[in-house]
């Protein structure tokens, strides 16, 4: 514990990384704060069936007000949150694959980032303009009756609710760039992060006044926490597990050629075991949607209304089952375009490196591409049991399914990747200025 607060005192030593730690704390309790303000036109005390979880607890729309640290229950200003900036990031990242424009863009540099980026601004524009009359008229379906609109839903409601919903989600894409650039961590994680952890105090406290009054006990509420602390052991495994493919690279001579019989340094390509972070999860998770849809138009005949029940359930066998394939199925298909194996090969070549034993070229791209299909299996059953864990959990312990949620699935695994790298960035500036890290063990390492 000493060892804690002495890391503490020399991060605020160090007047960059305090300066900027408090812009990153100071730009979070904004949006924080923007949570919390209901769109003008709505009453907010007629919000009990949002509120309350009512219609926002399954599927897609569970997730999302969890992203949006209650915003979308609270029919906040900022109730679309910095997912549909997270949409069109896909979009672009995916559409990069088949247009030259893209790809062009990708090899120019900074230039070429700087305009994809401005492509994902207007893209995120136009999926808000979609989304926000769609989330407005959907609010209905969540429990919220139709005397909570003050104005109605006319033209003089939905026009200036449209707008003030789609500069939301622009200032708070705003507030996660402001982050990336002058506070500490990446901005857009940070704010699901911390919308995040905004519901986890609240269904901890439900958890354990439930289990104190009922079946189990303090004693329950016990082992509960210690099943929490080995799932997030097992998430930080899944993150920072990576293979190390070993690189040999022939040395320069003075004249800036190449000793071919020379050993030079020898490095590693890391590749993760879990390439794809949380986007299989997220894919999966919207199509997730369509069966129990699909049983709802169909619900006139047997079949139709089994599937409408059985994946109504988000906790429930059949719904879990094919949860888990699909994410298993999008763990391959994502790292398969974000992991460019041949590119790296050419990469190697050109810079003069090569895997010892493997040729140059062709067949390293090949044996790149091996290895990644091989690590990529286990990786994917990996976050497969992690993203069914909440129901697992669930149906075993009995837990309450806003605490269960916690125990994996992606709010758990933004967590803990984003946590990993926040200190990972405060661990760079802790080490330049040569004191130990909050990963780091050992004498305190400043030079006197």
């Amino acid at each position: 514990m000493k060892k804690f607060f002495e890391t503490i005192s020399n991060m605020w030593k160090i007047e960059e990384l305090r300066n900027r730690i408090l812009m990153t704390l100071g730009l979070l309790l904004v949006y924080r704060f923007g949570c919390q303000i209901v769109l003008p036109g709505i009453d907010s005390s007629q919000l009990g069936g949002l509120v309350d979880g009512t219609g926002t607890d399954q599927g897609i729309f569970g997730l999302l007000n969890a992203f949006t640290g209650g915003a979308f229950a609270n029919a906040s200003v900022f109730a679309l949150g910095i997912m549909p900036y997270i949409s069109a990031s896909i979009v672009v990242q995916l559409m990069s694959i088949a247009i030259p424009y893209l790809q062009k863009l990708d090899k120019e540099g900074e230039s070429g980032r700087k305009t994809k980026n401005q492509i994902t601004r207007w893209l995120t524009i136009g999926i808000c303009i979609v989304q926000a009359p769609t989330y407005l008229f959907g609010l209905s379906a969540f429990g919220v009756p139709d005397s909570a609109f003050l104005m109605g839903r006319g033209l003089d409601f939905m026009i200036p609710a449209v707008i003030i919903l789609v500069t939301g989600c622009v200032f708070a894409m705003w507030l996660g760039e402001k982050i990336t650039d002058k506070g500490i961590g990446n901005g857009i994680s940070l704010l699901i992060m911390i919308g995040i952890i905004a519901s986890m105090p609240q269904s901890f406290a439900q958890e354990a006044v439930t289990r104190w009054n009922g079946v189990g006990g303090p004693m329950m509420v016990l082992v509960e926490i210690i099943i929490w602390f080995l799932v997030i052991l097992a998430c930080v495994l899944l993150v920072m597990a990576m293979r190390q493919i070993p690189v040999q690279y022939a040395r320069r001579t003075a004249s800036g050629g190449y000793e071919k019989n020379a050993i030079g340094s020898r490095q590693y390509i890391p590749l993760k075991l879990n390439a794809s972070g949380v986007m299989p999860i997220i894919f999966a998770q919207a199509i997730m949607f369509v069966p129990s849809m699909l049983g709802s138009m169909f619900n006139d005949t047997s079949v139709g209304q089994w599937i409408e029940v059985q994946f109504a359930d988000i906790f429930g066998l059949a719904y879990n089952l094919l949860f888990a394939f699909l994410i298993i199925v999008f763990t391959f298909f994502y790292t398969a375009i974000t992991v460019p194996t041949n590119k790296m090969a050419d990469d190697l070549k050109r810079s003069g490196g090569f895997i010892p034993g493997i040729r140059p070229g062709k067949e390293t791209g090949d044996y790149l591409d091996k290895i990644m299909s091989l690590i990529t299996l286990p990786g994917s059953i990996f976050l497969a049991i992690l993203a069914i864990l909440p129901a697992v959990i669930v149906k075993l312990l009995d837990v309450q399914a806003g605490w269960a949620l916690f125990y994996g699935g992606t709010s758990l695994l933004i967590l803990v990747g984003v946590a990993i790298d926040t200190v990972q960035q405060v661990n760079a500036y802790l080490l330049n200025r040569h004191y130990d890290g909050l990963m780091k063990t050992g004498k305190n390492r400043k030079v006197a």
